[in-house]
């Protein structure tokens, strides 16, 4: 009883709230009232972020099914699509960011006079990421409260300037990362990315009714490393299974954005800060690439 009474006065309950707690013939109604609380608060405000235009974010339900790469080259299409529209790039996942190898950028962001931080900038694409912020071998070691306080300051300060598009790589699953950026800013849309591989699969799935189930709408699905052809005898190879992503948009009602190979350019490229939109902009992956 000491314990539970030493969490629950660390979380800011007081031993009468613990007594009324536990008191058989008031415990309903605390119950009761401590629901009708929660409700009254709602869900969080949206605000939009300043100079932003639209916002679309990329996420996936597991790990290592080649999001950051596909963020980064979808940003990179949207800006070759059409060069007077501005378009920035934000690293959300505070744990494993990816943006500041891919895009090539290094070094830590200026301040403006409001102390807002200012993107690092590279391919004409404005870049912000925990990974400007850290060294680049040190582990992120911190709890929900610490993450969420790191991805409120990538998001309100930093100054953007005048952006038509943001486009924001998630971090992998359905946690408190994606649930905040969802309800506390617009977004336009969300693109979940899988392989065809049944267990990714099953975690992209729940990532798709997760934003439906916070109003943000699903634009579509990137089926990626889909195939694998063998660069000297040509022939092809569904490493991760075939059509798996395919099946799934016609089960969810979406549509397929792209079909990406497992090419190697594709993968040397990013890994050199060289992302294949830009360095190889007339291969046959770029072609693949949504938004292109």
């Amino acid at each position: 009883a000491q314990a539970v009474q030493q969490l629950l006065r660390a979380g800011g309950v007081r031993p009468l709230q613990l007594r009324l707690f536990f008191s058989s013939g008031s415990r309903d109604e605390a119950l009761r009232d401590k629901r009708a609380q929660i409700l009254a608060r709602g869900l969080p405000k949206q605000k939009p972020i300043e100079g932003v235009k639209q916002v679309v974010v990329l996420a996936s339900g597991k790990g290592g099914v080649g999001k950051s790469t596909a963020a980064v080259n979808i940003a990179l299409a949207l800006a070759a699509n059409d060069p007077t529209k501005e378009v920035g790039l934000l690293d959300a996942d505070i744990y494993g960011p990816s943006i500041p190898k891919m895009m090539n950028l290094k070094g830590n962001p200026e301040l403006t006079p409001k102390n807002l931080m200012r993107p690092l900038k590279n391919y004409g694409i404005a870049c912000m990421s925990m990974g400007f912020l850290i060294e680049e071998t040190a582990p992120i070691v911190w709890r929900g409260l610490m993450v969420m306080s790191a991805v409120e300051k990538l998001l309100r300060q930093v100054d953007w300037g005048q952006l038509d598009y943001l486009v924001i790589d998630m971090p992998p699953g359905t946690g408190d990362v994606q649930l905040s950026v969802s309800q506390n800013i617009p977004v336009a849309g969300a693109v979940i990315i899988s392989t065809p591989q049944d267990v990714a699969l099953l975690d992209a799935r729940k990532g798709a009714e997760m934003f439906r189930k916070v109003h943000v709408p699903v634009l579509g699905l990137i089926q990626n490393m889909s195939v694998f052809q063998c660069p000297k005898c040509k022939h092809e190879t569904h490493i991760f299974g075939a059509d798996g992503v395919r099946d799934l948009a016609k089960t969810l009602g979406l549509d397929i954005l792209g079909d990406i190979p497992l090419h190697v350019n594709i993968r040397e490229m990013c890994d050199s800060g060289q992302p294949v939109v830009i360095s190889q902009p007339q291969s046959d992956a770029v072609s693949l690439v949504p938004f292109i």
